[in-house]
């Protein structure tokens, strides 16, 4: 995955409230797959942003992900993301993330790309129906 305008990363550092326990997703103080998977989306969006016209989002849609090995508090983990597909409403990306290089997940995200607007005014639509 080299440095373009279709690739960005994200790294943070693994605390407490990253950890499985504190997410609820397990009862090991580890990194959790739901942060995993909250810093490879974040990944993609910001490796999104080269793809999108002004008025332009996108939202999660797909994903595929394998967490591969633990990371202990007090780790940094480095999250990759690659676009390897794009359709007009459709952003396919490789995601990665390793600790000291190795890797600790692995897998594919997919975007929609939608209006900014329209989206959010669906939304709102949806929250007045209760």
């Amino acid at each position: 995955m080299g440095e373009q305008s279709d690739f960005a990363s994200v790294s943070a550092t693994v605390t407490e409230a990253d950890t499985a326990r504190a997410l609820g997703s397990g009862d090991v103080d580890v990194l959790g797959t739901p942060r995993v998977l909250a810093l490879a989306e974040a990944a993609t969006v910001r490796a999104a942003a080269a793809s999108l016209a002004p008025g332009q989002t996108s939202v999660g849609t797909h994903v595929e992900l394998d967490h591969l090995a633990p990371s202990p508090i007090g780790a940094t983990v480095r999250a990759e993301a690659q676009l390897v597909d794009r359709t007009a409403r459709r952003l396919t990306f490789e995601v990665r993330l390793t600790q000291d290089g190795r890797p600790m997940a692995t897998g594919r995200v997919t975007r929609a790309v939608v209006d900014r607007d329209r989206f959010g005014a669906a939304q709102a639509s949806t929250d007045d129906r209760g």
